[in-house]
Formats: structure tokens, sequence, C-alpha cells
């Protein structure tokens, strides 16, 4: 249990009437509201969040957002030391994971270290209930991602693949419902099943090539997370399925379906989802860039991975085209 007496709550601006309300809950257990969140953790940003953790004398920190203010909270703990309880308004994950992403001269660096996994953390389907379903659709989409290469990590294992399996059932029979109807508790509550789940596999299996684009995107071209997620994801999964028969076989039963590329891009374009790199600003001449980062340094992948593959990757994905199979 924790005891904590100096809790700084970190929070997403958009989320500063909750985080009002949780900070008078604390009384004088609260030292503060800390808004400065900015998505992929630029360094500077991680820094000052640190020094102002340390100004206030904080014990603790209580974040209350998506996966930016999730990911300043883990920066500042990855410094400090200090606990976090997650109260995650979005599907990202991050709250499950030890995960942890700081973006330093436009390359985005992710590493794994336990001070920064959240010792606590609170689901309630009225907070999501909250988000336009602009932002739902894509953020049930960076779930989905995390269930989708945990099937084919290097380290999956039955039952992280039985998990991911149920998480993507239900993010596929949720995610349409919530985006229609946010006001629907049972679909929120499914959403944050599945997302919990999804987080799960992240922070227990290693990530392949879509996580590795969806990084050299957010962090040297600063797109935003989840809608790169969004868009990203049904190309990396058609290019990896061929070389990953079990997660094929797995992703097959969840979708009840065998064109799991297409049903995938299907999915998004269902809920609003951003469907190629064109809408999220990138120009042509910024894919070599893209597909020279993305295969700069060797990582697993089920199928290998060459620049020339991955810079058709990225050329369908500007486009749009729709993925097969």
């Amino acid at each position: 249990m924790l005891d904590r007496r100096r809790l700084l709550i970190i929070v997403s601006p958009s989320h500063a009437e909750t985080a009002a309300q949780v900070a008078a809950s604390l009384g004088d257990r609260c030292v503060g509201i800390y808004d400065k969140v900015v998505q992929h953790v630029p360094a500077a940003v991680a820094a000052a969040g640190v020094a102002h953790a340390r100004s206030v004398e904080a014990d603790g920190c209580v974040a209350i957002g998506g996966g930016s203010a999730i990911g300043l909270a883990k920066a500042i703990a990855l410094e400090t030391g200090l606990p976090i309880i997650a109260v995650p308004t979005t599907y990202s994950g991050s709250e499950m994971t030890a995960v942890w992403g700081i973006t330093t001269d436009g390359v985005k660096r992710t590493g794994k270290d336990e001070r920064v996994l959240p010792r606590s953390v609170v689901y309630d389907a009225g907070l999501t209930a909250t988000l336009p379903p602009k932002i739902a659709g894509p953020s049930g989409l960076n779930a989905l991602a995390h269930l989708v290469e945990g099937l084919y990590a290097q380290n999956a294992n039955p039952m992280m693949s039985t998990l991911a399996q149920e998480g993507v059932r239900a993010i596929a029979r949720a995610l349409p419902r919530v985006c229609a109807n946010p006001a629907d508790l049972d679909a929120q509550e499914e959403m944050l099943y599945g997302a919990c789940l999804a987080g799960i596999l992240l922070g227990s299996t290693g990530m392949s090539l879509h996580h590795k684009l969806c990084h050299t995107l957010g962090g040297t071209f600063n797109t935003p997370h989840a809608e790169t997620h969004a868009v990203v994801l049904p190309y990396a999964t058609a290019f990896n399925l061929p070389a990953a028969t079990d997660a094929r076989h797995r992703l097959t039963v969840a979708l009840g379906t065998e064109a799991i590329a297409s049903t995938i891009h299907a999915l998004g374009g269902a809920v609003g989802a951003p469907r190629s790199l064109r809408e999220l600003g990138l120009s042509r001449e910024d894919l070599d860039r893209a597909a020279e980062i993305a295969t700069r340094t060797p990582y697993f992948n089920p199928r290998p991975v060459t620049r020339d593959a991955i810079r058709q990757l990225l050329e369908d994905a500007y486009h749009g085209v729709v993925p097969s199979p």
C-alpha cells in the first residue's frame, strides 16, 4: 500500500476538471497540478517535469490522461524513482507497462525499467466516455497494434498469445460501438478490458516493425501518436503475417475473417481514423528518410526487413492503398 503525502498530479490539459476534482479529494496531500504535457515526451519536457517534481518535493505522481501524460510521469519516475498512480483516459495501454519513451533531437528512444511501472491503475469508463470519436478511434487502434505485434513477438508464448487474441476480439467488437455512442458504458468497459490486455502484451512481449515505424514517424516527423499507429498498423500487419503462421491463425479467429490487414484498414475507416500518412502531414520526400531511419539499426521482426521493402510499405501507407490480405 502506498502511503504518500506529497502527490503531484500530472495531467493532460484537456482533463483539467478531473485533475481539480482529484486534487480536492487529496486535500493537503496534493502538492500541485502539472499540465506541461507534450506528445512523444521531448527530452526538454521530461527534464522540466523532473525539476518541477523535485522543486515541490513530491513523493509520488498521479498521472491523469492518455499515453503522453503517463509518459511524462514515467520520465519523472525514471529519474526520481517516484511511484506512479495511473488514471488512463484513453486506450493506449501504457499504464500497464514498464516501457518509457523520450524523444531527443528528433529520435524517440524507448526502454524498460521497473521504476516506471505504475503501482496502481484506476480504470473508469466514465472518463473514456468523454473521448470524442476522432480521438477514441485512433486510440483503440493503438491498443490493437500492441496486441497484433505481441502475437508475432520473438518472445511470444501461448499464454500471452491467448490474451492477445482475446484483446483483439474485444477491441474489434467494442471500438465501433464506443465511436458511435461514447456514452455506451458497457462498450467502454469492454474497450478498457481490451486496452488493459494490450498493455499487458506491450509490457510482456517485444514489439517489431510496426512500433519501429511509428516511433520513427512520431519522433522524427512529430506525427500524432495514436493516429500514426492507426495508419501504419494494417500495412505492417500485411507485411509480417506471411511469416507469422500462428499470429495469422489467431487473428483470423478473433476477427472472423482471413482478410486480416484489409479488415483492420476498414475498421480504421469505420471509426473515422486517418487512412494515410499524407493525412498526417508527411510529404513523399519524407518517406526515404523514414525508411532509412527505420532500417538503420537491426531489430527482431518475423519477416526480414530491407530498406526497399519498407520504403514500399511507407509508399502504400502514404497513399492509403488498401492492403492485402
